[in-house]
């Protein structure tokens, strides 16, 4: 099986225009992967699967991933001379800047036929809130179906070119993603036909605040009419 460098330079070879790097996994298992510019990926999905060499037949699972913006402390050291003629001084010179946010759609790639894998993809987006279009992969691989469902219900990715997006998991009225990092849960739990622990103390509390909302609110009056039937 080839490494993810020769996957890539493999690719770049045979895409040029396209965006392919090379994503290293510093953890225990080495999993590292290839991140796939969102405008050839179909087209280089389809070389994976195809390829003699590679035959990549089988994706096992598609996963999502929230990156939200950070900020990043760059630390550039320099030697300043001692004016006084002693020995040089070294100073740190720290500036902060802010990596965007981000989503990515992660697939797990195998070979049936050649018995090896996996190959790991990764598809980005431009940013986290009007910018979340990936293409869908379900076209070259068919069990990408309801996993990239999955992900557009919890994270929010749309999937261009997917047969049948809609929400899996949440209702069509569901508002935001709840696997976004940044996701705040609401606190009216009315759906919840089991509320305890937890839920019932936040459902108590909603109810409590809108009826004292309720209570609050100026009563509407209504002008007598002066007109006698």
């Amino acid at each position: 099986m080839e490494t993810v460098e020769q996957l890539r330079d493999r690719l770049l070879a045979r895409f040029p225009s396209a965006a392919v790097a090379a994503v290293t996994n510093p953890g225990a298992a080495a999993e590292h992967s290839l991140l796939l510019g969102a405008a050839q990926a179909r087209e280089i999905a389809e070389f994976l699967r195809d390829d003699p060499v590679l035959r990549l037949d089988y994706c096992s699972n598609v996963t999502g991933i929230d990156w939200p913006e950070k900020e990043i402390t760059d630390t550039v050291k320099s030697t300043v001379p001692d004016p006084a003629g002693g020995p040089s001084k070294v100073v740190e010179t720290k500036t902060v800047r802010v990596e965007p946010g981000y989503l990515e759609a992660v697939y797990f790639l195998y070979s049936m036929a050649l018995k090896h894998g996996p190959v790991i993809v990764r598809l980005r987006t431009a940013n986290r809130t009007d910018a979340v279009t990936l293409p869908s992969l379900t076209p070259v691989w068919r069990s990408c179906d309801f996993q990239e469902r999955e992900i557009f219900d919890l994270f929010g990715i749309v999937f261009s070119g997917h047969p049948d997006l809609r929400r899996l998991l949440l209702w069509d009225e569901f508002v935001d993603h709840p696997m976004r990092k940044d996701y705040v849960e609401p606190d009216d739990y009315e759906w919840e036909p089991t509320a305890h622990d937890e839920v019932l103390v936040r459902a108590k509390a909603h109810q409590a605040a809108v009826a004292a909302a309720a209570a609050a609110a100026p009563v509407p009056v209504v002008n007598p009419t002066s007109s006698a039937s």
